[in-house]
Formats: structure tokens, sequence, C-alpha cells
């Protein structure tokens, strides 16, 4: 299992509507990818600027494969990263 922990925080205000709308669709489209065993997006309470994104994927693989497809292609690099300021976390699950 590749677990995958992202923290997003939105760079302007004016912004945060657009990201969270854009994280949603590409979660959505994510979660039917091959190889997704979960794909959430949280935005904080604490602070509106910062989203979560929580991924498991069966393996590191179906990870590489996922940042082929259009979630990322089409949505999250061209309509949400210049938005944001990103902290990828590549983790393991502790039980």
């Amino acid at each position: 299992m590749y677990h995958l922990n992202v923290w997003l925080t939105v760079k302007e205000q004016q912004h945060i509507d657009a990201v969270r709308e854009r994280l949603a669709t590409a979660c959505k489209m994510s979660r039917q990818e091959p190889g997704c065993e979960r794909f959430e997006v949280y935005q904080s309470q604490a602070d509106e600027r910062r989203f979560l994104l929580v991924e498991w994927w069966v393996s590191k693989a179906a990870w590489e494969t996922h940042r082929q497809n259009k979630a990322v292609t089409e949505i999250y690099v061209p309509q949400v990263l210049p938005y944001v300021d990103r902290e990828p976390h590549p983790s393991t699950l502790v039980e």
C-alpha cells in the first residue's frame, strides 16, 4: 500500500472557493481510478486556506499511473497548483 498526505495552502483568499471546487472534482475522478483505495479532501476548520489530501493507493505504481490521468493533468496541475503551496508527505500507516 502507498499512502500520501498532501497539505495545500491557498495563497490568496479569493481563490479558496475555486480551489475547493476543483479539488472536489479531482477527488471524485481519482476515486474511480484503478488502484485507488481511498482519496479524500479535507478543508481545515481552523484555517479555511488549508486543505489536506489523503490518498491510499494499492502500490506506488498505481499512484504513478494516477499522476498521468485527467484528475491530475487536466485539473490538479493546471487549475489547482498555481494557487497553492504544496507540502507532500508520503507516509507509513501506524497500526
